[in-house]
């Protein structure tokens, strides 16, 4: 029976990352990149597809596992009947090689191990083809190669590579997994426990310029290091997350690939690196993005690849039966090729936070801005896939109207804060109409609420960013009341829903965990309203739902108590890390 997705742990080097069981085994890794087709294991849970499993043999009686403080090295000690070992599993930051590192330590007595490694290229579709060296194996198909290098003795048993071993306390055995291209020699054997001690330094290092002093120091930093991890360090993209298809949905098809780099993201992620003090990692974002919208206004893309590819195409793999059978697996997203009216806003948002936080201006960001605030003046009152990114028809959505404001928005103060050169006359007249139209078509008298798009009658979690975007005042009556009737008819097993069941038809089977990111914007909102009480009780609800080792996920099934959805999200730990800031002031969001 695979693994839950609570029970891994993540491990990387700022370009690629690998998901660890609580079994002692590697269930997915793809190298050198995110969005490599080059997966050395292809599915959580299907060893016949890729895994890399070191755990003892025979019986495990207790398992406990942290990663070292303010680092990427994670510690996993197995107890069994007849002793104890530490595994510890690292990703060493390097800029010219690609390691995976497994030292396996004894605590107590003597401990029998068994290693099991399944190589699958591409998916799991290839077998590669596997020859022996001094001091391990060479796994080889078409471009891509990985070498296993360790001391204990291994033999090949049906596409397999397994052995096994006795490590008694005291005792220190080591094992290398390297990447490289197959045209290349071998990189050079490297010292794996001297090469973790070295990691986790840089690690530690690097955590130690977080200026983030409030609550909840150690649940953000934990978020900012996974957040650290899912960025690509030669691009500065920060990927959603290092899975594709894991389900929103036991059994069922919202299964979707998320290692591409939203723009949807782009604010809070910003916002959230500034404040934490770690500028370059915000510069380098903000000069991803500038180069990812680089072009034509209209051909601007929701999601882009980790160096700002445009071409994502989807398609499904048959061959791999999808976690716990939700079906299909699919690499690459379509929804890079919709319209998506709320990106113009937060580019134009990013952009504005950069100016006002004082990161040095890029010289080619305000003639970019001119263009994308052309376009919007000519597209803002069109129906587009909103940002739940629906495959069923286009519709007015009301937070894709917001954001168009908020567009325009951030044009208008660009020229009166800064004295950017621009219309600001007939901005202020387009903002003006943006924002009557909202309020006039996309809120429900009766109700005293907003609603999803123009029309409707079911509410949206979306709307939690009205306020948030700065698009009317948290005291206004409206946003209460849009904020009520949310937690009366959007809450799950006390969280948000993305949207209810007289949402929109979005062109696929209904049914899905709460989109935990969503209970965040509730818990700001709470927080704006000043019930600050109710705020951080539901903060801590949500804090409740990270694994062991602080990792959370996209969605949550409260039936089952299971984490859904791409593992571990970024998204979400942006907002954990927003919420928590949120909270640790006196005044709430905003100050």
């Amino acid at each position: 029976m695979p693994l839950n997705i609570e029970d891994y742990a993540m491990i990387g080097n700022t370009r690629t990352a690998a998901l660890i069981g609580n079994d002692g085994s590697i269930d997915w890794l793809c190298l050198p990149r995110f969005d490599s087709g080059a997966c050395f294991a292809a599915l959580l849970g299907e060893p016949r597809h890729g895994r890399w499993r070191l755990a003892p043999a025979g019986g495990i009686k207790a398992v406990r596992r942290s990663y070292r403080d303010a680092t990427m090295v994670l510690d996993t000690e197995f107890e069994t009947a007849s002793g104890a070992v530490r595994v510890t599993d690292c990703m060493p930051l390097s800029e010219d090689r690609c390691d995976v590192l497994r030292v396996v330590q004894g605590l107590a007595g003597r401990v029998g191990m068994e290693m099991e490694l399944v190589i699958r290229f591409d998916y799991g579709s290839i077998v590669p083809w596997v020859r022996r060296l001094d001091g391990g194996i060479v796994a080889t198909a078409g471009p891509d190669s990985l070498e296993l290098r360790t001391p204990v003795a291994t033999r090949g048993r049906d596409f397999t590579t397994v052995a096994g071993f006795t490590v008694t306390q005291g005792e220190t055995i080591p094992f290398t997994l390297s990447h490289f291209p197959s045209h290349l020699p071998p990189p050079s054997p490297i010292d794996p426990p001297a090469a973790i001690e070295a990691t986790a330094r840089r690690w530690r290092e690097w955590s130690r310029r977080c200026a983030y002093r409030g609550e909840w120091s150690g649940e953000v930093l934990r978020s900012l290091i996974t957040l650290k991890a899912l960025t690509y360090a030669p691009t500065g993209g920060i990927v959603a997350a290092p899975t594709t298809s894991l389900p929103e949905n036991f059994g069922g098809v919202r299964n979707w690939d998320y290692r591409y780099c939203w723009l949807r993201d782009a604010t809070l992620t910003l916002d959230v690196l500034l404040t934490a003090g770690f500028q370059d990692e915000a510069a380098a974002w903000r000069e991803w993005l500038l180069r990812a919208a680089a072009g034509r206004p209209e051909d601007l893309q929701i999601l882009y690849g980790i160096a700002g590819e445009r071409r994502l195409a989807e398609s499904e793999i048959p061959w791999l039966p999808g976690y716990r059978g939700a079906a299909p697996v699919r690499v690459g997203n379509a929804a890079a090729g919709q319209m998506q009216l709320d990106v113009y806003g937060e580019v134009m948002d990013m952009l504005d936070l950069a100016r006002a936080s004082g990161l040095a201006p890029a010289a080619h960001a305000w003639q970019i801005q001119l263009r994308l605030i052309e376009h919007v003046e000519s597209v803002w009152d069109r129906p587009d896939r909103g940002i739940w990114e629906i495959r069923g028809e286009p519709r007015h959505f009301t937070h894709s109207k917001v954001m168009a404001w908020v567009a325009v928005d951030r044009a208008v103060k660009a020229v009166e804060r800064y004295g950017l050169d621009g219309p600001a006359d007939r901005w202020r007249r387009l903002r003006d109409t943006i924002h009557r139209q909202v309020c006039e078509r996309g809120f429900d008298a009766k109700r005293n609420s907003f609603v999803q798009y123009y029309g409707a009658q079911g509410l949206d979690a979306s709307l939690l960013l009205i306020p948030l975007a700065g698009f009317l005042p948290p005291e206004d009556p409206r946003v209460r009341g849009t904020t009520e009737a949310i937690e009366r008819e959007l809450m799950v097993g006390g969280f948000v829903a993305r949207y209810g069941t007289s949402g929109i038809v979005d062109g696929l089977p209904p049914g899905e965990g709460v989109f935990l990111p969503c209970s965040y914007w509730l818990v700001d909102n709470l927080a704006l309203l000043g019930r600050r009480d109710d705020a951080r009780a539901l903060f801590e609800r949500l804090l409740a739902l990270a694994n062991d080792v602080g990792l959370i996920s996209e969605e949550y099934d409260p039936q089952s108590k299971r984490l859904l959805g791409n593992f571990p999200q970024a998204f979400t730990h942006l907002a954990l890390i927003n919420s928590a800031r949120n909270l640790s002031r006196r005044g709430g969001p905003g100050d």
